[in-house]
């Protein structure tokens, strides 16, 4: 039986914190600790954390926040052969979404296998005759080849009663039924998408997850597809295991969207080792086209508005964001989500668009 933590960035949570810690505690298949990282103890109300010997609570400020570092604070806690990182709003469906992640692990026909990275000849292969059901019995185009062990399995989010229209379909677009699983010869055919990792409810093998360095210690955001990358490109695999279900919920307005997005153009332009010559748009298109598809089945003729005026949002932000270092410092301040990532040392923007000074943390 592995050993299974679980690490939780909080900031200013409600009540779905309390209602993930309960949940977590009944799992069937025991946790050994809850680690919490919250940002400002002023802002976490004691009455959300249950009394239980498991569940810790670190606490730092708004300034030493960062979507990399802290998670990786997290994680120095832990002694854990796994463990998983959630988000203070994910909440498990039932008491076995832990079971079923590590049972994921468990079964890994390659766990104690060598990584295997990608060949050329590998890669070239894809696109033609593969299926949308991963690699998990290591079929690669036309022949057959290993693939390294699993170093992470992601579960499938649900769009909740707060969740818009728009955002049910997104949930359905990027979490389908089905499991799968990924490796670096999927990018032919998956594209960015199969970098495609949310650490909403993702666990890690801890040996693997120290092997390749952890999460990056500096990033605007989008840390769980960076990691990803470094992940598959090493020759490990990723798991998608639809059964390990939560229920997570935003309601972003148009101008959130922007903003959202040009932190994520931002990501993807500050990380080339990752994200070069993976495009995003045509993903976007596909989600666009098939939400307005299903407004229209549906008769909500009247919403399909508000998803192009959102859609034109997340576009022009991720576009800005894909190239921040032509925009003036005022600008790029204006248009991101997350200002304190502007003044890390040596990310100082001038007024007239020199970034030279960017440094990356890889």
């Amino acid at each position: 039986m592995y050993s299974v933590d679980v690490i939780i960035p909080s900031y200013k949570p409600d009540q779905k914190l309390r209602k993930l810690l309960e949940l977590l505690l009944r799992q069937s298949y025991p946790i050994q600790n809850i680690i919490i990282i919250n940002t400002e103890k002023s802002l976490l109300d004691p009455a959300l954390i249950p009394e239980d010997a498991r569940i810790s609570v670190t606490h730092i400020r708004k300034d030493q926040f960062d979507h990399g570092a802290s998670r990786n604070l997290g994680v120095s806690k832990s002694d854990a052969e796994l463990f998983l990182m959630m988000t203070e709003d994910a909440v498990p469906k039932d008491t076995t979404l832990v079971e079923r992640l590590v049972r994921v692990f468990e079964t890994d026909p390659y766990k104690d296998a060598a990584p295997v990275p990608a060949s050329a000849d590998d890669t070239a292969l894809l696109g033609e005759t593969d299926t949308a059901d991963g690699y998990a019995d290591g079929d690669i185009g036309h022949g057959k080849a290993a693939r390294g062990p699993i170093g992470a399995v992601y579960g499938r989010q649900l769009a909740t009663q707060e969740s818009s229209y728009d955002e049910q379909y997104a949930r359905q677009f990027n979490y389908p039924a089905q499991s799968f699983v990924k490796t670096q010869q999927d990018i032919a055919r998956l594209g960015i998408k199969t970098y495609f990792e949310s650490n909403v409810c993702c666990m890690y093998r801890r040996d693997i997850f120290d092997r390749l360095g952890g999460f990056i210690d500096h990033t605007i955001f989008n840390e769980d597809m960076i990691y990803c990358g470094k992940l598959l490109q090493a020759g490990y695999a990723s798991a998608y295991e639809a059964s390990a279900e939560v229920y997570h919920a935003h309601h972003y307005s148009g101008c959130q969207q922007f903003h959202r997005n040009f932190d994520l153009g931002v990501s993807q332009a500050d990380h080339p080792e990752i994200f070069a010559g993976l495009r995003s748009e045509g993903e976007g298109v596909k989600l666009v086209l098939g939400n307005a598809k299903d407004l229209l089945r549906h008769g909500r003729l009247f919403t399909v508005p508000n998803l192009v005026w959102k859609s034109g949002c997340k576009y022009l932000g991720f576009r800005m964001g894909r190239n921040y270092r032509k925009l003036s410092r005022r600008m790029v301040l204006s248009c991101t989500m997350n200002p304190r990532y502007w003044a890390y040392a040596g990310r100082c923007i001038e007024e007239n668009g020199d970034h030279s000074g960017d440094r990356k943390n890889r």
